[in-house]
């Protein structure tokens, strides 16, 4: 709280991508395109399936602290909303942990769904999948129906 009692300013929507964007700025998804990239597309991908600015703000950041590229203790100090970070948080793969705990944690945050939804829509995306080899092809096609499945999804991602 401030001194006059008011939450902080949470950080705006062009705040939020421009930090997403900076956090990720040297790193390139398998494809060895610049990550930003799939940020822009899961965050596009969230408002086209009818997402709030909470989940906007999640798609931006949410591999931010699983890729390391913002601290689990800068998200709890950022000025984002508590539903915000609880859905980077719910989308943030802990090591060795099952597929299916994964899913479950998702399926318990409110929000969180969707987000991973886009998310799983754009890494299936076929033109991204094709420039890759066809043995990580074929291993994160399984592993992106599998999530899909396990978050009630059906079988065919919606760009």
């Amino acid at each position: 709280m401030t001194p006059a009692g008011r939450s902080p300013e949470l950080l705006s929507p062009p705040e939020v991508e421009a930090l997403a964007r900076e956090a990720h700025a040297a790193q390139k998804d398998k494809a060895g395109r610049p990550y930003a990239e799939h940020l822009r597309a899961v965050a596009e991908g969230v408002r086209r399936r009818g997402g709030d600015a909470e989940q906007i703000a999640a798609a931006w950041l949410h591999d931010a602290v699983e890729d390391d590229a913002l601290s689990e203790r800068w998200l709890a100090e950022a000025p984002l909303s508590r539903r915000t970070k609880d859905i980077v948080l719910a989308l943030t793969k802990r090591a060795g942990e099952p597929p299916e705990a994964y899913a479950e944690r998702i399926l318990a945050t409110p929000g969180a769904r969707l987000v991973k939804e886009a998310d799983l829509a754009h890494n299936a995306d076929p033109a991204r999948l094709a420039v890759l080899d066809a043995t990580t092809r074929a291993r994160l096609t399984a592993k992106y129906a599998t999530m899909r499945a396990l978050l009630g999804l059906g079988e065919t991602p919606v760009p």
